[in-house]
């Protein structure tokens, strides 16, 4: 089973005294993903779900079109060891399944300061083909959004032991909480999310709602648009790109929800 959390030795300063004390630490450490043969991505994660993160990049990135593409996740075996498996996973496609190549070749949006405009960002997910979602649904209750946060936290183990991790979670229009990821990579914890339902042939997400526990940014939105989110929300603030994509595609975007109260950006009609 993969460690999510590290012990060490801190020295606490506090004001003229001293002390020593065990420190949780959330786990970093570097995943590499590959499609067939090809290495696609390295990224720094928190052990576990590694499978579905590696479903969810692919999914979410456009590469994969969904859990009829693939044959089979496995480990992949440490060169010269192959009865050992390193930090990388293997995604091994069905006979005749196509992808695009090439894309793997250029540029991925996934950084927020990646310098590339923002109406080519916006275009290039149009081109994707990401899902049309639909129009004014699902409707929540404010009172669903306001009690989401909790939900979220009282799940989080965790963030509660390190607080290191960032959070996605999925909700159903009631608010009842689906699913939750935790990883030290907000994207990861989406795309192992993602991943998860898209692996189950959940997707695309029409009738759910996703919270993350931070900030909201374009790479966020453009993750769920892939997934049909139609409600994304966010503890923290959205940032301006954030805004005009979910604007651009209808997506109900909600930021600052927590203590009672919440900012609504774009798509009030799913509100009530």
């Amino acid at each position: 089973m993969n460690r999510t959390i590290l012990t060490v030795p801190v020295q606490r300063i506090d004001g003229e005294s001293a002390s020593s004390f065990q420190d949780l630490l959330a786990i970093e450490e570097p995943l590499e993903i590959r499609l067939g043969d090809q290495a696609v991505s390295i990224t720094m994660r928190t052990p576990g779900h590694d499978f579905e993160l590696a479903a969810g990049f692919l999914f979410t990135e456009g590469i994969l079109e969904g859990s009829h593409q693939i044959h089979r996740i496995r480990r992949t075996p440490v060169a010269g060891n192959p009865r050992q498996a390193g930090n990388s996973v293997t995604v091994e496609l069905n006979a005749g399944a196509e992808v695009d190549f090439k894309r793997l070749e250029r540029h991925f949006y996934t950084s927020s300061s990646c310098g590339v405009c923002g109406k080519a960002s916006i275009d290039a997910i149009q081109m994707q083909g990401c899902p049309v979602l639909p129009k004014d649904s699902p409707v929540v209750q404010s009172e669903v959004i306001h009690r989401l946060p909790e939900a979220l936290r009282r799940q989080q183990a965790v963030f509660e032991r390190t607080g290191g991790l960032h959070a996605a979670a999925l909700f159903d229009p009631r608010g009842n909480l689906v699913l939750l990821r935790e990883d030290v990579g907000r994207h990861n914890a989406l795309d192992k999310l993602i991943g998860a339902e898209m692996l189950r042939d959940h997707t695309p997400l029409h009738d759910k709602l996703i919270l993350l526990s931070g900030r909201v940014s374009f790479e966020l939105i453009q993750k769920g648009l892939m997934a049909g989110v139609p409600i994304m929300a966010a503890v923290g603030a959205p940032s301006s790109l954030a805004v005009e994509t979910a604007l651009r595609f209808n997506m109900t975007l909600l930021g600052f929800v927590r203590n009672g109260r919440f900012n609504i950006y774009s798509g009030a009609s799913r509100i009530l």
